[in-house]
């Protein structure tokens, strides 16, 4: 297997790099470096990734015709390879990364029009309604239910585990619509707009007890929520079919340099940390964790190539994506 880059990746590599310390180095980076969290505030956030999409990387995988960056796949992995190495902020997935791709696929013209350059600019953002209380890994039982209500849905119902919910403008939802012999049959895929009547979020607190605005899940209420009809993706009931072309979306990423970012600055970490009076990087019990570790992600990068090769040579993604 050659893993070597061509002059243009490296070239493209370079270029990458001179972005980043012109757009995410004088400001943005330090602003995750001074919050206690390491995350961005939503403005902050925002106006990253209006950056990248100023630039034309903010979507690296939508097809160009919708503004995508259509880069290759040897410069997608190396434009993750580069975010991972400064600490840039990733882009927040919701929009760009998961609705948008079914909105392309399963969307009108119309709701193609009004929603997808908000998100490609960054000017939108969503969340995901997908799991509830006791519906979690079994999310074919969900029962946030849309009644027909002729020219609108009324949605009543509990999502939960929803990440930033505070800071959405959108959620896309899976809600159930009818009653069927098998429980995926009932199923459909509604954006919703979260400035809605009978919408509350509420916070759910981890045990690192973040405060405002770096606290990152929520539970979401809906009660009597009317949502017009054209907000429904796809056919009514088709629901379950959306939802699994979403999680397509999470396949063939690059993972392995945040990784390799990370345990970089553990190892910094360790090379000033004194434990029981000694650095705790000369600790053996550490050095043994951190060679697992460095070995797994080293194997990850691997496979993450072998990927790139296939998608390289037009082959499709296959299972050991995931």
């Amino acid at each position: 297997m050659d893993l070597s880059f061509s002059k243009e990746d490296e070239a493209f590599r370079q270029e990458v790099k001179d972005w980043l310390q012109k757009n995410f180095v004088p400001d943005i980076k330090p602003a995750m470096e001074g919050a206690t969290t390491g995350r961005l505030s939503k403005e902050n956030q925002m106006l990253w990734q209006q950056r990248l999409a100023a630039k034309g990387w903010a979507a690296p995988n939508w097809p160009e015709k919708y503004g995508g960056a259509n880069f290759t796949p040897s410069q997608k992995y190396i434009f993750d390879l580069e975010m991972a190495a400064a600490s840039a902020p990733t882009v927040i997935p919701f929009g760009i990364t998961m609705v948008a791709p079914v909105i392309m696929k399963f969307g009108t013209d119309e709701q193609k029009q009004k929603y997808l350059p908000d998100i490609l600019a960054s000017k939108v953002w969503w969340c995901q309604g997908y799991s509830e209380p006791g519906s979690g890994s079994d999310l074919a039982s969900l029962s946030c239910k849309a009644e027909d209500k002729g020219d609108h849905y009324l949605v009543n119902g509990t999502k939960t585990w929803t990440t930033l919910a505070q800071h959405a403008d959108w959620i896309f939802c899976l809600v159930r619509t009818s009653q069927e012999d098998r429980p995926q049959k009932g199923i459909s895929f509604l954006l919703i707009d979260m400035t809605s009547p009978g919408i509350t979020v509420q916070p759910i607190i981890t045990i690192d007890k973040p405060t405002a605005p770096h606290q990152e899940i929520n539970t979401v209420f809906f009660e009597n929520v009317q949502v017009p009809k054209e907000n429904l993706v796809g056919e009514e009931g088709a629901g379950w079919t959306c939802a699994k072309y979403l999680l397509e979306f999470e396949r063939g990423n690059a993972y392995s340099p945040g990784l390799k970012a990370a345990l970089k600055r553990v190892a910094h970490i360790a090379s000033v940390e004194n434990q029981d009076g000694e650095k705790l990087k000369n600790n053996s019990g550490f050095q043994e964790k951190f060679s697992e570790t460095e070995i797994k992600i080293s194997a990850m990068e691997f496979t993450e190539l072998r990927i790139l090769g296939s998608l390289a040579t037009g082959q499709n993604v296959g299972p050991e994506s995931s």
